[in-house]
């Protein structure tokens, strides 16, 4: 489907380059079509995806993970460098609007308005998952030689306490290494069976 932009295109006759520049100035529209209806504004029309489980306050259907929408995407702020998207889309089963927002302090979607999130969340250091490290502890890390010689030293004690587990969990997937092997194995197994049910037949 990429191949069609950059070939077959129609010049009319009157379309000077020095004038129009390209074919969507000649025809005064945009490369991105009905999505950049709203540029002006700052808005883009994008394809959003539900991030997680939400109730909606309209009409109080649940809307599950991974449903799509046609969401009015829009700048409203900063992290430090890094820009806060805003989201707007309408509910697909009443009148309603829901408002999401990035939030890439906690590298998460935060609802604004029209919904309630299903909680489903877990702390992180109880699941024993690996945390991410704050921009200030980050900072610190790159400055402060003391702090990084601490943490370093934090590390390897996490490493050491961790692993037991880890060997236990490469012992046991060694068993699936060679998964060529297993596959063949299998393949042999499942044949036999196959191989004297015809010779019983014949």
């Amino acid at each position: 489907m990429g191949e069609r932009k950059g070939v077959n295109k129609y010049y009319p006759p009157d379309f000077n380059p020095e004038k129009h520049g390209s074919l969507n100035r000649y025809h005064h529209s945009h490369p991105l079509r009905e999505r950049a209806r709203k540029l002006s504004q700052g808005i883009l029309i994008i394809r959003f995806e539900m991030p997680y489980n939400i109730w909606c306050d309209g009409c109080k259907n649940h809307i599950g993970m991974g449903v799509r929408y046609n969401a009015e995407k829009k700048k409203v702020g900063n992290y430090y460098t890094t820009p806060i998207y805003r989201f707007r889309m309408k509910c697909h089963l009443c009148v309603n609007y829901i408002e999401m927002q990035t939030d890439p302090a906690n590298c998460d979607y935060v609802i604004v308005s029209g919904a309630q999130r299903k909680e489903e969340r877990w702390d992180m250091a109880d699941n024993e998952q690996v945390l991410t490290t704050e921009h200030e502890k980050k900072q610190k890390l790159e400055t402060d030689a003391m702090f990084r010689l601490e943490h370093g030293e934090a590390d390897r004690s996490t490493l050491k306490k961790a692993l037991p587990t880890l060997s236990h969990i490469q012992e046991a997937q060694s068993a699936w290494k060679d998964d060529f092997a297993l596959n063949s194995m299998l393949r042999k197994r499942f044949r036999w069976p196959v191989l004297l049910d015809a010779a019983n037949r014949a």
